[in-house]
């Protein structure tokens, strides 16, 4: 097939989704054409080296990529935001119509960043079938009701997210739960898929522990959880710094990473004179496996609100893929997948004293048993969460639309 590929973010950015998928659609045979924006992320500035022009292209054997300008604010503000989502859609526009013209298939990877490029390419292209791959949703209070078109860009974010969903041929959601969310949007049932994401396999493999890893992570012979990345308002990780606090003579918290709350974390854990809470500044990807080995299991923690039930933190991957016990504190479909794995232990979202029951539970199993987590997650990973299960899907949803698209035009 000819697939053209509509990506917000893309290599050399941290967009290991679109860009593996992009990569392995070519091995396999089919042609793909990227449409995506030059690299910005997470700074908001043009990376070093690059240049923001109209006539950037680079092809492979199979693969053509082509970036178009955006606007790049790097403030982080809502106002710049929406500037960058705005001209990255006129972009898109200027050259989309011409460059996927002739594809078989369109595949969206479908952020809240992507939607008004999305929204503006399903009108010129027409004829062209689409496969959504939805990542994110706009919070579920500004995507409910009335009112949300009053609301400003929040509400026209959500109102055009929602017509997108219904004007794509088919929608592939990350997790079992957002599949509701897209069905309220007025998407017919048959039309969505599940399809899990992967992680990057180069980088997350099951390794033993070097002894540098070993010494930032571990102190003695206790019991070692780890968080690592963003430690935000999503993680709620206050709660496991109480947890912790309360068994200060049993286990290790080390949060591994920074983020817009990592002062109130911080300051929590300052105040509780938990000494056992210790801080690790970010590390590069390719350094987590060896900390991830080093530690006893990954923590994954969500709050408990309504739009995060249907969400699967990226860590979730990356810890079972390198074969490492999971605690998850987190509901719907996050916790889900850790018990049907039988790949560690889990509890309900922001409850600090089930938590710390569960802190005091991991630190009592014994290292055979923990391996075993480790590798029944790892299976399960493989079976369901890899990059090629994942690719597999893709591309049989996409041979689907384009078929189905294709028997219309002929009849």
């Amino acid at each position: 097939m000819r697939i053209g590929i509509l990506s917000y973010h893309f290599p050399p950015e941290p967009a290991f989704i679109p860009g593996s998928l992009a990569e392995e659609l070519a091995r396999r045979g089919h042609e793909v054409r990227v449409l995506t924006g030059f690299p910005d992320y997470p700074g908001g500035h043009v990376y070093p080296g690059w240049r923001q022009r109209w006539r950037h292209l680079t092809r492979s054997e199979r693969l053509t990529v082509r970036r178009v300008p955006r606007y790049a604010g790097g403030d982080g503000s809502t106002g710049a935001r929406m500037a960058s989502y705005l001209s990255f859609a006129g972009s898109a526009a200027m050259v989309g119509r011409r460059y996927l013209a002739d594809v078989d298939v369109l595949y969206v990877f479908q952020l809240p960043a992507t939607t008004f490029a999305t929204a503006g390419l399903l009108r010129l292209l027409g004829q062209v079938p689409t496969v959504l791959h939805v990542q994110d949703l706009w919070a579920e209070e500004e995507r409910e009701g009335e009112g949300a078109e009053r609301r400003g860009w929040p509400g026209r974010m959500a109102t055009t997210m929602r017509r997108v969903h219904r004007e794509a041929d088919a929608v592939a959601v990350t997790a079992p739960s957002m599949r509701d969310l897209v069905l309220a949007d007025g998407v017919q049932p048959e039309r969505v898929r599940v399809v899990l994401n992967w992680t990057d396999e180069r980088i997350f493999q099951p390794v033993r522990p070097s002894r540098a890893a070993q010494g930032m992570i571990r102190r003695d012979g206790r019991c070692v959880v780890m968080h690592a990345g963003t430690i935000g308002v999503r993680q709620g990780l206050e709660t496991a710094v109480r947890a912790a606090a309360a068994l200060d003579d049993r286990m290790d918290l080390v949060l591994v990473g920074s983020g817009a709350e990592e002062r109130r974390v911080r300051g929590l854990a300052a105040e509780l004179r938990a000494e056992n809470v210790r801080f690790v500044e970010r590390r590069s990807p390719v350094d987590m496996p060896d900390l991830y080995a080093a530690a006893d299991y990954q923590l994954v923690m969500l709050r408990n609100l309504p739009e995060l039930r249907g969400s699967v933190p990226g860590k979730l991957q990356a810890a079972l893929a390198c074969a490492s016990p999971v605690i998850a504190a987190a509901g719907g479909d996050t916790v889900e997948l850790v018990e049907r794995a039988r790949a560690g232990l889990s509890c309900p979202p922001e409850d600090w004293a089930t938590l710390a029951d569960r802190f005091w539970l991991a630190s009592t199993i014994p290292a055979a048993a923990r391996s075993e987590m480790g590798r029944r997650g790892r299976e399960t990973y493989l079976r369901e969460m890899s990059l090629r299960a994942g690719v597999d899907r893709i591309e049989r949803l996409l041979h689907d639309v384009a078929a189905g698209r294709g028997a219309q035009r002929v009849s």
